[in-house]
Parts: structure tokens; C-alpha cells; sequence
């Protein structure tokens, strides 16, 4: 794989990451900050897994239990919250 995408990759998980944190600093609207900051760590989590973890190469079953997870995870989340 390019270093150049890992790179690009890698840069969008940190700004993700500093984005989560300020919106975490906002208290106005308390049900959509979970809801933000929970989609932000699922996008990180795809791009962990799917760059640095090369699920890319994987099985299709492997990549389409992945997605189910956070698909799963998201809608029990965001109901609960």
C-alpha cells in the first residue's frame, strides 16, 4: 500500500481525534455530542481496521462482519442515547 495514502489516512484519524475533543467541550446539546463523537470513533475504527490492520485484503466475510459490527453498534448506540 502507498505511504503517501497511509499518511493521508493516519492525518484524518488525528483530526478526527481533535475534533472529538472539541466537541466534547460543548455542553449545549448533550444527545448529539454521543452521537458525534460515537460516529467519529466508528469512522476511526474502519479506517484503523481497514488501513493499518489490511482488512482491505481480507476475506469478504471478514470486511462484511466489520460492517455489520459498526452498523450494529451505531443503531444500538444511538437508540440508547
Amino acid at each position: 500500500m502507498k505511504k503517501s495514502l497511509l499518511v493521508k489516512v493516519w492525518i484524518l484519524l488525528v483530526l478526527l481525534t481533535i475534533l472529538s475533543a472539541l466537541v466534547s467541550n460543548n455542553s449545549s446539546h448533550y444527545n448529539y455530542i454521543i452521537a458525534i463523537i460515537i460516529g467519529f470513533s466508528m469512522v476511526k475504527f474502519l479506517g484503523i481496521s481497514f488501513f493499518f490492520m489490511e482488512l482491505k485484503k481480507a476475506h469478504s466475510f471478514w470486511k462484511t462482519a466489520v460492517i455489520v459490527y459498526v452498523l450494529l453498534f451505531l443503531t444500538i448506540a444511538i437508540l440508547i442515547f
